[in-house]
């Protein structure tokens, strides 16, 4: 029985500035079905603002609540345990941490800042962790597909050199922090066995999901995936499909 839907955005729903065919109408569908949705992304070089207002921009509406992402967490998780940022991230996304309280213990956030991504701006990261502040990391994803359509690098690189450097580990915040999945399922008051991820990352999105707890994931041949990606996670998508409206297609058949 599937009763929870989590979507990633980018590969599943868009690439670039293009919806994916039949992508919209397999969202409606679900909705249809009053199947409960959220979208779980791992961007971390757009602000939510700019998250959302690019998916409306491409006809896709969904509201605030339905949109989870690793700089969120990272403000939740900053303003809980009482530290100040100190920020390794694309400069869009500095909006989603302004107006935090400022305290004497730091953390330092990296996510995928691009240009960013100097060896003083590294270099200053590394000091912080070692003076004691704690290391958040908004993803580790390997690769994402970028707007020319090739793939590129990804902020997890930059984050295993830093790890490297410092003996240190980071807290990964986004997918596939089994925390940030039950911040999803929570919202919309889902139990794990009861909910499917589908990505277009075998590891940090289906294998993240189902080493979770979740009970369903779908990989698609979309975005970024790569052939025979499925074989080298553990554990293994639950299946692999062709596309978003495969996918739901195959959704509504076990919610039935």
């Amino acid at each position: 029985m599937i009763n929870g839907v989590f979507l990633d955005l980018s590969g599943v729903v868009y690439v670039g500035n293009l919806v994916l065919p039949g992508a919209i109408e397999a969202i409606s569908r679900l909705r249809d079905a009053e199947l409960p949705v959220r979208f779980l992304t791992n961007t971390t070089r757009t602000p939510k603002k700019g998250i959302l207002d690019r998916l409306h921009s491409m006809g896709i509406h969904i509201a605030g609540d339905e949109l989870f992402t690793p700089a969120e967490a990272a403000r939740n998780w900053l303003t809980q345990h009482k530290q100040s940022p100190h920020l390794l991230i694309h400069p869009d996304l500095a909006e989603d941490f302004q107006g935090l309280e400022t305290h004497d213990a730091k953390a330092v956030v990296i996510g995928d800042a691009g240009a960013a991504f100097t060896f003083e701006a590294l270099n200053s990261a590394f000091r912080e962790l070692m003076g004691g502040a704690e290391f958040l990391a908004l993803a580790a994803n390997r690769t994402f597909k970028d707007d020319d359509g090739e793939h590129s690098l990804d902020a997890g690189a930059f984050v295993a050199a830093l790890e490297f450097a410092s003996r240190r580990t980071a807290k990964v915040l986004g997918k596939p922090s089994a925390e940030f999945f039950s911040a999803a399922l929570a919202s919309m008051n889902c139990a794990a066995g009861e909910a499917v991820m589908v990505g277009d990352d075998a590891e940090m999105d289906v294998s993240g999901a189902l080493s979770a707890g979740l009970a369903y994931g779908v990989l698609v041949r979309t975005g970024k995936y790569l052939t025979g990606a499925e074989m080298s996670v553990d554990p293994r998508p639950t299946t692999v499909v062709d596309d978003l409206p495969a996918t739901v297609q195959w959704i509504l058949e076990r919610r039935r």
